[in-house]
């Protein structure tokens, strides 16, 4: 019996038959369960001393769905690709050096350090892109055009470092502003862009500024452009 089947009966001799004997339980893509949260809370009301570890790709659904019913009573943890002070623990500086490039390329996701090959590394990425990186926003947020979505995406990984105009990337994709606005808040609750808004010391000059984006994963946003060149290549 599948997991979500489990948690979707929702009878507690099948809660007690399955989770009784852990004292830990994982639940990987929480996002998925059907009414995951009223699920979770049966489980945390029916055995107070385990631990839950609910883990997912996505933060729209996983807030809305599984923590809803656990305020108060669940702590939310965000795991980022690794950061280069992390690498320190197990390289010495001169190692990290050397790999700077790969990293700037590649990325920092732990697959592709575990990733030997240069081949190996571009596959990962690009089935990523592919099969992955969209596929919360598109099977739980139906939107339907999946090529615009590709498209804002190109279009922010071409403007690292610049201040986006919003109205700019609706008139390049033929959208509405509004539209590019909730994608772009789609992208950052899937953890693929983060928004660093403008800096004024006038607050109201502030909020009306055109902010900048990032993607959190420098591997991620080569694969969105195919662009898996040298450094030294780079305009």
């Amino acid at each position: 019996m599948e997991l979500a089947g489990i948690l979707s009966d929702r009878r507690i001799e099948t809660y007690k038959l399955f989770f009784a004997p852990y004292e830990t339980i994982f639940i990987d893509e929480a996002q998925y369960i059907p009414d995951g949260g009223l699920c979770l809370k049966m489980l945390v009301d029916l055995f107070p001393d385990k631990h839950f570890l609910i883990t997912g790709s996505s933060s729209f659904h996983i807030a809305q769905s599984a923590s809803y019913p656990l305020t108060g009573r669940s702590v939310t943890r965000i795991l980022y690709p690794l950061a280069l002070v992390e690498l320190r623990e197990t390289l010495e500086p001169f190692e990290i050096y050397s790999q700077i490039e790969s990293y700037l390329i590649y990325g920092m996701y732990p697959e592709i350090l575990t990733q030997n090959g240069v081949q190996g590394k571009i596959e990962y990425l690009i089935n990523l892109r592919n099969s992955y990186l969209l596929k919360d926003i598109f099977s739980l947020e139906q939107v339907r055009n999946s090529q615009k979505l590709q498209d804002i995406l190109r279009l922010l990984a071409l403007q690292i470092g610049n201040q986006v105009s919003l109205h700019e990337i609706a008139n390049h994709v033929g959208i509405s502003k509004n539209t590019v606005e909730r994608y772009l808040d789609l992208f950052e609750k899937a953890f693929i862009i983060k928004k660093v808004p403008a800096f004024s010391r006038n607050l109201w000059n502030e909020v009306s500024k055109s902010a900048k984006y990032y993607f959190w994963d420098a591997g991620v946003r080569n694969a969105v452009i195919n662009n898996f060149q040298p450094t030294r290549t780079w305009v």
